[in-house]
C-alpha cells in the first residue's frame, strides 16, 4: 500500500507516499479455466474474440494507423496471452483488499464489487494466489493497535473464505497455492504490512504466524521498533533495531518471507546480511526509472536480493512506474498546502472541489503497461529472469493504476505486452508467479533444516 488517503495528499504521511482511490470497471465472471491446445493463427484470432467478450477484459488498444497486419498479430497476442493466464499460475504478491474494505465499507468479494480485486476479476484475469495485505497503518503504533486491527482484517480474510468456500481458499505454502489452482480457486495468502503489528516481542511474530502469515514487510510509512523506513525523514535505528534483527532470523526459522518494501537502503543491506534464506521486495520497483525515490530498489539492491535467490515483484502504481506520475505527488501536494493557506475554512465540499479542479487542470500522467514492462526487464537485464515478479499494489494506490492494468482482470494485457516483446512461455510464467513460488520452496526448505 502506498498510503490510504481521500484527498490529493495526507499530511500526516509523506506526500511521495499517496495516491488516489477510484472505481475501476466493473468486468464479467466466470468459475472455469479451461486448458488450451495448439492453437493456429486462425483459432487465435476466432479465440481473441470468443475469449474477450465472456470475461470483460478490455485488451489494450491498437495504435493508430497500425496496419490490419499489426492489429492482426496484436489479436493473436492477446488470444494467446488469455490463454497463457488461464493455464499458468499467477501470483500477485500485494493486494490491499483487506484494509480498503475495512476503511470504505464491507462489499462481498466473492461477486463482482467495484473494488480492484474481487473474484469474478479475478477469473477474468487468470489469478490464482491472490497475496491479501494486512496493512496496519503507522499512526497506530503509539497506541499499540496495530495487532488488533491487523488480527480484525485476517478474520476478514478468513471470512470471506467462509462465505465462498467454492471460490476462494486459504493458502500458506506453495503446495497449497498449486492445490488451490487445480482446484479451480482463488488462493489467499496473508502477508502483514507493517511489522509494528508483531510488538516488541517474538511471541507476536509467532502469533501471526500461526494465524497464516507468510510474509512481513517489517515497516511502513514510518520508522518503527523494528526498522527505518523509507519515506521517513527520521532514521533513529541506522537500519534495523537490535530486535529487528531478532526479527529477521525468527522469520528465517518459522519459514516466513522478509519483505524489504518500504524499507531504507541500509535496512535493506542488513537484512540481506543476516537473513540465511530468499528475500522478497513485495511492491517495490526500479529506481533506475524514479532517481530519488528510495522507495524503489537501487540496481545494486536489486542485485544483492537476486543473489539471495529472493524475487522483486514490481508495483504497478504509476508514481512507481515514471518520474513524471512520481514528481507529480510533489506538485499536487504544495498546491493544496497554498490553497489549504487560503482557505482554512474550508470544508470537505471545497476541498473536494479543489481537488476536481486541480485533476482537471493538471492531468496525472498515467504509466501505461510498456512502463511496468520496461521495469520488469530492467530487472531481468540486472538478475535474471528467476528474480522478478508481480505485487501490483491494487486497492492501493487509487486511481495511480497503469493504462491497461486497472484491475486484477488485466494480467492478460501484461502478459500481451511481454510476448510482444519477445518473451517465451517458459520466461512468462517464471514472472507471473513461478519464481515466487521457488523461492517460497527455498523458505520452507531452509526451516525445515
Amino acid at each position: 500500500m502506498s498510503a490510504r488517503v481521500s484527498s490529493i495528499v495526507d499530511p500526516a504521511v509523506p506526500a511521495v507516499a499517496q495516491q488516489h482511490w477510484c472505481v475501476p470497471t466493473v468486468v464479467g465472471s466466470s468459475d472455469q479455466r479451461p486448458k488450451a491446445g495448439v492453437l493456429t493463427a486462425a483459432s487465435s484470432l476466432l479465440l481473441a474474440v470468443l475469449l474477450i467478450l465472456p470475461f470483460g477484459l478490455a485488451p489494450v488498444p491498437a495504435a493508430a494507423g497500425d496496419s490490419s497486419a499489426d492489429q492482426a498479430d496484436a489479436a493473436e497476442r492477446q488470444a494467446t496471452a488469455l490463454l497463457i493466464a488461464r493455464e499458468a499460475l499467477i501470483a500477485d504478491t500485494h493486494i490491499d483488499a483487506p484494509f480498503a474494505l475495512e476503511a470504505d465499507g464491507w462489499l462481498d468479494l466473492g461477486r463482482e464489487t467495484s473494488r480492484e480485486f474481487d473474484h469474478p476479476k479475478a477469473r477474468a484475469g487468470g489469478l490464482d494466489l491472490a497475496w491479501m495485505s494486512i496493512y496496519t497503518p503507522s499512526d497506530l503504533e503509539a497506541s499499540g493497535g496495530n495487532r488488533a486491527l491487523a488480527d480484525k482484517l485476517i478474520d476478514a480474510v478468513e471470512a470471506m473464505v467462509g462465505r465462498a468456500p467454492e471460490r476462494f481458499a486459504l493458502v500458506h505454502s506453495p503446495d497449497q497455492a498449486v492445490a488451490a489452482q487445480a482446484a479451480g480457486k482463488v488462493g489467499l495468502a496473508l502477508g502483514m504490512e507493517n511489522g509494528a503489528a508483531i510488538g516488541d516481542s517474538l511471541d507476536g511474530l509467532r502469533h501471526f504466524h500461526a494465524r497464516g502469515v507468510r510474509y512481513v514487510t517489517l515497516a511502513h510509512a514510518r520508522s518503527n521498533g523494528i526498522s527505518d523506513a523509507a519515506f521517513d525523514p527520521e532514521r533513529p535505528l541506522g537500519g534495523l533495531s537490535p530486535f529487528g534483527r531478532e526479527v529477521v532470523s525468527e522469520m528465517n526459522r518459522l519459514g516466513m518471507f522478509i519483505d524489504v518494501s518500504h524499507l531504507t537502503d541500509e535496512a535493506i543491506i542488513q537484512v540481506l546480511a543476516l537473513s540465511t534464506a530468499p528475500v522478497i521486495a513485495s511492491h517495490s520497483s526500479a529506481r533506475h526509472f524514479t532517481p530519488g525515490f528510495e522507495r524503489n530498489l537501487s540496481d545494486p539492491l536489486i542485485q544483492a536480493i537476486a543473489a539471495k535467490g529472493g524475487v522483486v515483484h514490481i508495483n504497478f502504481g504509476s508514481a512507481f512506474l515514471t518520474a513524471e506520475a512520481n514528481a507529480y505527488n510533489a506538485a499536487a501536494r504544495s498546491a493544496r498546502e497554498a490553497w489549504q493557506a487560503a482557505n482554512p475554512d474550508a470544508d470537505a465540499a471545497a476541498r473536494a472541489a479543489f481537488e476536481a479542479d486541480y485533476r482537471t487542470a493538471h492531468p496525472y500522467p498515467f504509466a501505461t503497461v510498456g512502463d511496468v514492462t520496461d521495469h520488469i526487464e530492467h530487472v531481468i537485464a540486472l538478475a535474471g529472469i528467476d528474480h522478478v515478479g508481480l505485487g501490483s499494489d491494487f486497492d492501493g494506490v487509487g486511481d495511480s493504476l497503469p493504462v491497461g492494468l486497472k484491475t486484477v482482470a488485466d494480467f492478460p494485457n501484461l502478459i500481451a505486452e511481454l510476448l510482444r516483446r519477445g518473451h517465451d512461455r517458459a520466461a512468462i510464467e517464471k514472472i507471473l508467479g513461478g519464481n515466487l513460488l521457488r523461492a517460497w520452496r527455498e523458505v520452507e526448505a531452509r526451516r525445515q533444516r
